[in-house]
């Protein structure tokens, strides 16, 4: 071998597949000039030839002093209910044990465990040896599959290939957010609302408009001025039923009603459905999929609330077009941000099948007679307490309560209300401000029973020490 080096460089460019590819060349014809075994191109890169491969020089770096910072993405990302929670001074008292009714985690206390058909059907995968690589980042096959033929109807008909597997709903949210819209985009939010939609909205450059729902109609929408919202960069809406944190559920009618809305302005809804089904006896819930001629959607569920496993992280994006407006540009777009990260555990998956078909009505219907039982129990224990206003749902796990602050002088909002009622009373419930709905706080509805009577109870204690009667009050009663 020559120890000279050789006289022909090599450029070494990259493919669209990203495989390099050499093409030998003389140096002197390199879009530019050979100069001492440097090659200047016409785009004005320095190239440098070492032992017959040319590489790009050194640039000289600028920076004098360190400095690393976060991204604009992490720095724009705040979920609200963190925000308030954090910034509030907790501290039980001593002599009360703590009732936490602030957490949307129905296995918290323990009281209410997934069906034992569940858990064998993860067993059965485990011991399989099937699920112990990854999946497709879309989901496998047959769990997909069982998906669509659990929810597939006539009105609403899905195939294995409408259906997408995510890590949680949430991922699931995210998903089709990031599908859907471009910064500087806006999307209509319900307020009251579940926060991370803003979280995520926000952290991608996405203006979020919130559109009112109406304690005095049951949360219904307060359709004017939803419309009122839609401009040219508003990319879809989002609708949420059964609610967090309402626990409200919408009619038929009042569904139909905004596909109405969004028809109009051709307007793709997120339906956020993972309460769907978790509706007390009596009331009807469809899916708003079931209802559209027209406008497309996509419909994000999970396993986490109705068969009570939060921590497996099994969610799934239902994606129903009509006429075609999705096409095949949002199923391909969907597919692309399914590979950013692979979702959902595999595991679950193998057992996902199981647990759609195994599962007995005897579970759910038990489930929901106790949300039921609790948030009436709750819902008369704080009808009586001056100064709230409870509503009662109709599904989900909450129950929304509103202070009427003009009774309550000692404390300055929603936050301090709740705060205090920690101090005094070792009770927790979220402050509706962290859903940017102030004066009224959220109650979750899964604790078992004898400690929801005893919350109420304190809750009972705590308001009648605070009470004050409006001074218009105590002239009607000189008068």
């Amino acid at each position: 071998m020559s120890s000279r080096m050789d006289n022909k460089s090599y450029l070494v460019p990259m493919n669209g597949n990203g495989v390099h590819s050499k093409n030998s060349v003389n140096s002197k014809t390199l879009n530019g000039s050979g100069v001492n075994g440097k090659v200047v191109h016409g785009n004005g890169i320095h190239h440098v030839s070492v032992n017959g491969t040319l590489y790009p020089a050194k640039a000289k770096s600028r920076r004098q002093r360190w400095s690393v910072k976060p991204s604009e993405m992490a720095n724009n990302t705040l979920n609200p209910i963190r925000a308030i929670v954090d910034g509030m001074k907790l501290t039980p008292n001593p002599d009360k044990p703590m009732i936490a009714l602030s957490i949307g985690d129905p296995t918290v206390f323990g009281n209410l465990p997934t069906d034992d058909s569940v858990l064998q059907a993860m067993k059965d995968a485990i011991d399989s040896q099937k699920y112990n690589g990854y999946a497709p980042s879309v989901g496998y096959l047959k769990s997909r599959q069982a998906v669509a033929n659990f929810y597939s109807c006539t009105e609403a008909p899905l195939e294995a290939e409408d259906v997408i597997l995510t890590s949680g709903c949430s991922q699931a949210i995210d998903l089709a957010i990031s599908v859907l819209c471009n910064p500087g985009d806006n999307i209509l939010v319900p307020c009251p609302g579940f926060s991370l939609y803003k979280t995520l909205a926000v952290s991608m450059g996405i203006e979020v408009k919130l559109y009112n729902l109406l304690p005095e109609k049951s949360w219904e929408v307060d359709l004017q001025h939803l419309e009122s919202l839609i401009d040219e960069r508003t990319s879809c809406m989002i609708v949420t039923n059964p609610s967090n944190p309402c626990g409200s559920v919408f009619s038929k009618e009042h569904l139909q009603k905004i596909l109405k809305v969004a028809s109009k302005h051709c307007l793709p809804i997120l339906a956020d459905e993972i309460y769907s089904d978790m509706v007390f006896p009596g009331v009807d819930s469809p899916s708003v999929a079931t209802l559209s001629s027209d406008v497309p959607i996509l419909s994000c569920g999970g396993l986490a609330k109705r068969w009570l496993v939060p921590g497996w992280r099994m969610g799934w994006i239902l994606i129903h077009d009509r006429n075609n407006v999705f096409g095949t540009e949002i199923r391909r777009g969907l597919v692309k941000l399914s590979q950013r990260i692979l979702g959902a555990c595999s595991i679950v998956q193998g057992a996902l099948e199981s647990i759609l078909n195994n599962t007995p009505q005897s579970f759910y219907q038990e489930t929901i007679s106790f949300l039921k039982s609790n948030s009436e129990l709750c819902f008369n224990e704080l009808s009586i307490v001056p100064g709230l206003t409870p509503l009662m749902p109709s599904g989900a796990m909450y129950l929304m309560v509103g202070i009427d602050m003009d009774h309550f002088p000692d404390f300055k909002n929603d936050v301090d209300f709740t705060e205090k009622l920690v101090t005094e009373q070792s009770v927790f419930c979220l402050p509706a401000s962290a859903f940017e709905y102030p004066n009224y706080f959220r109650v979750v509805v899964t604790v078992p029973e004898e400690l929801m009577i005893e919350a109420c109870s304190r809750i009972t204690e705590f308001c009648q020490r605070h009470y004050r009667p409006r001074s218009s009050d105590s002239n009607d009663l000189d008068q």
